[in-house]
């Protein structure tokens, strides 16, 4: 069975960058898209950002268009989210998930598989 890790979250300051990983402990046996979604206290899991298995197509929300980038890193087995220019309002539970078929989607059905989350937090 596929499991999926979150890493790299943690306290950082307004205007700094973190990056997140995704690590799955095993091969799939089909192609997925992946995505990272995040969900700050008292509201809804919302999405921030997916690739196609291929790498070849990204998606982002409004919110962090031009600020984080979404990457794969095949030999690793890793997903990775690289946030730049954070922001408060990006503090939340993200959470890499897989998708249930290989092309980029934006809504959370659209996922079979998540990660226990990591936390990130942006001080202003």
């Amino acid at each position: 069975q596929v499991q999926l890790v979150e890493s790299g979250g943690g306290l950082v300051q307004a205007g700094g960058s973190l990056r997140l990983s995704c690590a799955a402990s095993g091969r799939a046996d089909r192609s997925y898209s992946m995505g990272w979604f995040r969900q700050a206290p008292g509201k809804e899991r919302e999405f921030v950002s997916a690739l196609n298995w291929s790498g070849s197509r990204t998606s982002y929300a409004e919110s962090v268009e031009g600020r984080f980038t979404i990457s794969r890193d095949d030999a690793k087995n890793t997903v990775y989210l690289q946030m730049n220019s954070l922001r408060p309002e990006d503090t939340a539970v993200y959470y890499c998930a897989r998708g249930r078929y290989s092309t980029v989607k934006i809504t959370a059905g659209n996922y079979d598989l998540w990660g226990q989350g990591t936390q990130v937090t942006v001080s202003s």
